[in-house]
């Protein structure tokens, strides 16, 4: 019984409950059809929408499709890492190695500005999409690696338990 008692106890870690859930389940969904959404755009429609840009807009939609390219594929590692943990193919200390080298930051977007505003809607759009995927995907990571129970970056209290566990380089 206390035992029991213990388990009750304690606290339940956000990011590894949401991490093996029907929400984790639709976030992989989201994520490999937004890949198969933007590899179809870049090889379909984007292409000819590319031909009609100024020399500028051009070289803007080829910078801002390489980050969005890169973007997706490091998310979609993440994604495919944490389901092969789910489903029991590898354990968390194998995937954690392997997230260690995916990387959930850099290549970052001016999504305003001359060249922003030069770009064809439909790419915008799947780099604001993948942008706030990578920021949810990022919530659920930062909230795994500290220990944080959170359910949003929206959640103030959480970000000063992060911003104190930063700054006493307990993440």
């Amino acid at each position: 019984m206390a035992d029991k008692q213990t388990d009750i106890n304690q606290p339940i870690v956000f990011a590894q409950r949401l991490a093996g859930s029907d929400v984790f389940r639709a976030l992989f969904k989201e994520g490999m059809a937004l890949v198969e959404e933007t590899a179809n755009y870049l090889d379909g429609d984007g292409r000819a929408e590319s031909r009609a840009l100024s020399r500028s807009g051009s070289l803007s939609y080829a910078t801002e499709s390489m980050r969005l390219t890169t973007r997706l594929m490091q998310l979609a590692s993440w994604l495919l890492l944490q389901r092969a943990v789910n489903d029991g193919e590898m354990s968390a200390e194998q995937a954690s190695l392997e997230k260690a080298k995916v990387k959930l930051g850099g290549m970052a977007t001016a999504t305003e500005g001359p060249g922003w505003d030069e770009l064809p809607e439909r790419l915008k759009e799947l780099v604001v999409r993948s942008i706030t995927l990578r920021e949810r995907i990022r919530t659920i990571e930062q909230a795994s690696r500290s220990g944080i129970q959170t359910e949003s970056t929206d959640n103030p209290v959480a970000r000063q338990l992060d911003r104190i566990a930063r700054a006493f380089g307990s993440e």
